[in-house]
């Protein structure tokens, strides 16, 4: 941004290095720009070309769906407000400049520029139907280095911006708490604890402790309404949605996790890892060589975390299995079976060292 010519330009396209755009992507863009001076960012969504190479990317698809069909529509249409997906958007450069630019504090400095924008009263543009190819982590260690970044940075986000959202002046009082409550509290912190929290922690604590009772529409109904709502983003994977109720509740130890080192600012706050993507040629690259003895580092493959929550629960299954009268201990097997499956690294793609 900094070069001689960015000065005869009035808009930045950014996009991952991974990113295939259409030729008509500027044509289709641009002029929600030209003709809304108050736009400052035009977001076009995400397509997954590799989506069905395993179990794991189909999950990420139906989540990442969801995002895209509800959260940055309802953003885009209600306050004109969304977080900025790092890629695959259109900024005015006058509005980036005016936000005070790429900022390094945290490591989702793309969010970090959409919140600090629309502060300065600028608007954001979804585009769903306007769709640029990419391709989504499919090793196992690839996306929990992924979901590290994306749930530690807006958690330290938050804590560093949440005075100045409280204190400016320039938007209204109800994006205030959209922001704060809806965009932060709710989707970014309290999501991920409440998922590992209550469905990995307490639930299976009650089975041990007798007196302590859990509605049944606590424990079902509601969670069934919110996890078809979600998955209604990919109707061709409605079939996968006990699949991905285990896999999203396995990944949230991880989310909580990385949201409590955001909020805490502590250990790997600023942990950057680029995501790696295998990509067309190093999986065409890897057809064609002669077979090996697949060797993997246990570090690697192994994680202690999911395997030490997947024992506590096969213990509340057993528990409950032997004493209990709710039959909690089918969830519970079931939950821990993904827990050590996913604790072992066998889910992804699995590239074997050389």
């Amino acid at each position: 941004m900094k070069r001689s010519y960015v000065k005869h330009c009035d808009y930045v396209v950014i996009f991952d290095a991974d990113f295939q755009p259409e030729p008509d992507f500027l044509w289709r863009s641009i002029p929600f720009l030209v003709h809304n001076p108050e736009v400052a960012l035009v977001q076009a969504r995400w397509k997954f070309v590799n989506s069905d190479e395993c179990l794991m990317t189909r999950m990420q698809e139906m989540s990442l769906d969801y995002h895209f069909t509800v959260e940055q529509e309802v953003g885009s249409s209600t306050y004109a407000f969304f977080g900025f997906n790092g890629t695959a958007g259109v900024w005015r450069i006058t509005a980036l400049n005016e936000a005070g630019g790429w900022k390094d504090r945290t490591t989702v400095e793309d969010m970090d520029l959409a919140v600090r924008a629309s502060l300065k009263g600028w608007k954001f543009v979804y585009l769903g139907d306007l769709k640029v190819k990419n391709e989504l982590p499919s090793t196992f260690k690839a996306y929990r280095y992924q979901q590290h970044r994306w749930s530690c940075g807006p958690a330290n986000l938050f804590r560093k911006m949440v005075m100045e959202i409280i204190r400016n002046k320039r938007v209204t009082l109800w994006k205030k708490v959209h922001v704060i409550y809806s965009f932060f509290m709710v989707r970014k912190i309290v999501a991920h604890l409440v998922t590992f929290i209550f469905y990995c922690v307490v639930l299976p604590a009650t089975v041990l402790v007798p007196e302590v009772e859990v509605p049944k529409w606590a424990a079902v109904y509601i969670p069934s309404v919110i996890t078809i709502l979600n998955a209604v983003g990919t109707p061709r994977s409605l079939h996968l949605m006990i699949f991905w109720i285990l896999f999203e509740n396995v990944m949230s130890l991880h989310r909580t996790k990385a949201t409590f080192i955001g909020l805490l600012e502590a250990g790997r706050v600023n942990e950057w890892i680029v995501t790696e993507k295998l990509g067309d040629a190093l999986k065409a690259k890897s057809a064609t060589k002669a077979p090996k003895k697949p060797r993997f580092r246990i570090g690697d493959r192994v994680h202690m975390l999911e395997l030490g929550v997947g024992a506590y629960l096969f213990f509340c299954g057993s528990y409950d299995l032997a004493f209990g009268k709710n039959h909690f201990f089918i969830y519970l097997y079931v939950q821990a079976i993904a827990f050590f499956i996913m604790g072992f690294g066998y889910i992804g793609t699995f590239i074997p060292h050389s």
